[in-house]
């Protein structure tokens, strides 16, 4: 059937909700048993400022047990970021430890290709371990989730930024209507809301923005969002590739099936969802198992997803940094993410010199994907490949 209730026993035992009639209101998801193994903040690193600001009082409201070291700058902690006996504990940190601090500078750039406009982030670095991710490139050897307490002056730059915009004129490949800023560049706003309302905060004000809208893409499936009320201003777009992919390099991030099966509720509770196919990562058996994930997406969607549906690829890009990195911890990911015979240097948008498939090796590649999801899923329309 194309509209099954949403919150169905069997999808509340999926997202950790809890629902007994007799047990009063329904247990938020962040002090959940699921949340707590997400992100079970024992030490916090912070400036003074950010301690002292509204937004650093509640999150420490919430982390009463948690040991405070206070620091000048949460980019230069030398124990945390320049200390290489952290490799070994890259994981256990990204649970444990918390980086709070104040974000000097707020500005948007521009992108024009996933988004319009990259919004100022409210957090950089994360609680998951994705082998791949570009985030801990510019750290060192940790890196936790750094929330960042301003949030008041970032939601205002980001009110001012829009109205200056006024309407958008035309269509382009992010939007037909309205100015897409992406909300969660350096992190993932689904972790973060486990410990800070700053996501809350970005939906609430983008809810009033009539001409923009937020965009994040997540691999966490927190059900706390659903609660949000972003009124179609917000698009969540869930990280999918192949789970054979996703167990060795999505470390600690939600089952791919579980990103698939909450896509209605998120689109039921007046979100946007699209879907990034990110990354394509080129090892052994990889297009099979892309043409499975793809009849899985078309088997299991209801009509109402695929209708507003639309897709982001997104072929992998690494880092020698990280790839140095990954060997002292999950060296198993770098046997597919490290392939020299098959990357080139490629210095990025923001100016990172990093390694790439080689051009025509990514042509083929992207062809390749544009054909399976023909096959597969040809209601899922491709708005961006890279």
């Amino acid at each position: 059937m194309d509209d099954p209730a949403r919150g169905e026993p069997g999808q509340q035992a999926l997202f950790g909700w809890h629902e007994d009639p007799g047990a009063g209101p329904p247990l938020m998801f962040r002090d959940s048993p699921q949340a707590r193994r997400m992100l079970d903040v024992r030490e916090v690193y912070a400036e003074p400022a950010a301690l002292d600001s509204p937004r650093g009082r509640q999150i420490m409201s919430r982390l009463p047990g948690a040991r405070v070291t206070e620091v000048a700058s949460h980019w230069r902690i030398p124990s945390l970021h320049g200390n290489d006996g952290n490799i070994s504990r890259w994981v256990r940190i990204k649970s444990e430890t918390l980086v709070l601090g104040v974000k000097h500078t707020i500005e948007t750039r521009p992108n024009g290709r996933s988004a319009d406009w990259i919004a100022p982030g409210a957090s950089n670095g994360c609680a998951m371990a994705c082998a791949y991710c570009y985030v801990p490139r510019r750290k060192g050897y940790a890196n936790p989730i750094t929330l960042f307490t301003n949030i008041e002056a970032i939601v205002a730059h980001i009110r001012r930024h829009v109205r200056a915009q006024g309407p958008k004129k035309e269509p382009n490949q992010c939007d037909p209507e309205a100015w897409v800023y992406d909300i969660g560049e350096n992190g993932d706003c689904s972790v973060d809301a486990l410990v800070s309302d700053n996501t809350a905060d970005l939906i609430a004000a983008f809810r009033g923005l009539p001409t923009a809208k937020a965009s994040f893409a997540t691999k966490f499936v927190n059900p706390d969002l659903l609660a949000l009320d972003p009124q179609g201003r917000s698009r969540v777009r869930f990280s999918l590739m192949p789970p054979e992919d996703a167990r060795l390099l999505d470390i600690r991030t939600s089952p791919v099936a579980e990103r698939i099966a909450a896509a209605a509720d998120f689109l039921d509770a007046g979100y946007e969802v699209h879907f990034n196919l990110s990354p394509v990562v080129l090892r052994p058996g990889w297009q099979q198992d892309w043409s499975t994930l793809l009849t899985h997406l078309d088997d299991v969607l209801p009509a109402r997803v695929k209708r507003q549906a639309a897709a982001e690829i997104i072929m992998l890009t690494h880092n020698e940094s990280l790839h140095k990195v990954n060997l002292g911890w999950h060296p198993r990911a770098e046997e597919v993410l490290w392939q020299p015979a098959a990357q080139e240097t490629k210095r990025s948008q923001n100016g990172a010199l990093n390694v790439r498939y080689s051009l025509e090796i990514k042509r083929k590649s992207l062809t390749r994907i544009r054909q399976l999801l023909s096959t597969h899923a040809p209601w899922l329309r491709v708005r961006y490949a890279f």
